[in-house]
């Protein structure tokens, strides 16, 4: 024994491992045993009792120092325990336990690694929830709709914008698609680019969104092994409009600039291929070619008016427009044209009130709303203008007692080139923009404009103005 313990007191090693400290637990035992034995002349000095005594004593204080050891051991490992544990929820703080790695052996060696991953783990835990952060307020202000779905068609995540279009307002985590979004062409698009791994984008039409016209941009989205796609539905609906609006607009302006330089072309040639010697149709035809040329003019200046009230850009003079006085300039803009058809002219009670706006703008509305008043009456009609106060707005109304229009016109009256009788438009000279420049007009003047009529009795518009 005493070799043996001689052999490990020449080797001390104080950065130990716990197994080098049990071994510096027995060889105090097995000193305690030698001391007691050198004091005892050895075992041949010793009564039995005695060594009993003495072995039962080095081994009781092995067995203490050793349980004393594993104690602070299993506390040591506990505080590493429930710092661990603490790292798991780092959602709550990383590493909530203080630990304490006073000296220098592995167990302090693994509470200085533990230290260290708690720090940077806490680091990258804080970074995690501010881009996460960041990425939700992106997308959650997002005006196109986001869709995840996994490999089974169930929503992973969905953003305001989808959840407005879908008609929820908190659609669940696992929500089969087909509850969320009652479309089975999405559905079949995201089935199909999951199988395929390749990005899909269509055109597509919702019933959930009022039958408005979507984008869909496709793509897959692996989580970890599991398959999955991304959906972002951007609103088209507008820009459709739009091109429709811009398809129709370049047809009616062709199509309307064709039938006057039409009629120029054809009367000039006549004229160049001898009419003009005709003294009977010569001036017939001129005077054809110069009502077809102040048609093309009227075209040209209405569209102009257009493009002008349209431009968000252009800054409108506005001053104290007396009513009265922009009604009464109106009635005698059209007074002589009046007097030619037949039609008469009445300027019923109107209250002396005062808007903010153009007076140029507002008697150009005024006269557009007359002179149609005045082309599709008939003989011996009439055409009255009076205008009333109503709370902080004042209408202005214009009627007549013309051929009327249908029902089923009265709603598109305001569109640009569009006509109730176009055979008759023509012949008395609208442009079929004279009603779209008095809806912008009065739109720019903070203002509306309505119209009721009857067929075979009459037309009223009513134009609506806020008071200063």
């Amino acid at each position: 024994m005493m070799v043996i313990s001689e052999r490990v007191f020449v080797r001390p090693n104080f950065r130990s491992t716990i197994f080098q400290r049990l071994f510096w637990c027995a060889f105090l035992a097995e000193a305690a045993v030698a001391a007691v034995l050198a004091a005892g002349g050895g075992l041949r000095g010793l009564t039995p009792g005695v060594w009993v005594v003495a072995v039962a004593g080095a081994l009781a204080i092995a067995l203490a120092l050793a349980f004393a050891l594993s104690r602070a051991l299993d506390r040591r490992i506990e505080r590493m325990r429930v710092f661990a544990e603490g790292l798991l929820e780092a959602s709550e703080g990383a590493g909530s336990t203080v630990l304490t790695y006073l000296g220098v052996d592995q167990l302090a060696a693994l509470d200085r690694s533990l230290l260290r991953m708690a720090g940077q783990t806490r680091v990258l835990v804080e970074r995690a929830k501010v881009e996460a952060a960041r990425r939700e307020a992106i997308l959650a202000s997002m005006a196109e709709g986001v869709l995840a779905v996994d490999e089974n068609l169930r929503v992973t995540f969905c953003n305001a914008a989808l959840a407005r279009l879908a008609g929820t307002r908190t659609p669940s985590s696992g929500m089969p698609l087909m509850e969320l979004v009652r479309d089975t062409m999405l559905q079949d698009t995201l089935s199909q680019v999951i199988k395929s791994g390749e990005p899909v984008k269509l055109n597509l039409q919702i019933p959930a969104g009022g039958g408005r016209s979507f984008e869909l941009l496709a793509a897959p989205l692996v989580s970890g092994d599991r398959p999955g796609a991304i959906a972002i539905l951007h609103d088209i609906t507008d820009l459709e409009r739009l091109e429709n609006v811009r398809k129709d607009f370049v047809a009616n302006v062709s199509h309307e600039f064709r039938t006057p330089l039409a009629a120029i072309a054809g009367y000039a040639e006549t004229l160049l291929d001898g009419a003009i010697e005709d003294q009977v149709n010569n001036r017939r035809f001129l005077e054809i070619i110069r009502s077809n040329a102040i048609r093309l003019n009227s075209i040209a200046a209405d569209l102009l008016t257009l493009s002008e009230l349209q431009t968000r850009e252009q800054v409108q003079n506005t001053e104290p427009v007396p009513l009265s006085e922009a009604i009464d300039s109106a009635l005698s803009t059209v007074a002589a044209e009046a007097a030619l058809r037949g039609v008469s002219l009445e300027r019923g009670p109107v209250d002396d009130l005062v808007v903010m706006g153009s007076r140029y703008r507002l008697e150009q509305a005024l006269v557009n709303l007359l002179a149609n008043a005045v082309k599709f009456n008939r003989p011996d009609g009439k055409v009255r203008v009076e205008a009333k106060r109503n709370g902080a707005s004042v209408g202005i109304m214009v009627s007549d007692t013309g051929v009327g229009i249908p029902s089923r016109d009265l709603p598109r009256i305001f569109e640009r080139f569009y006509r109730v009788d176009k055979a008759r438009s023509r012949q008395v000279g609208g442009t079929g923009l004279g009603l779209s420049i008095v809806k912008h007009i009065v739109e720019r003047m903070n203002g509306g404009v309505s119209a009721t009529s009857q067929v075979g009795k009459g037309s009223v518009f009513t134009i609506t103005l806020p008071l200063t």
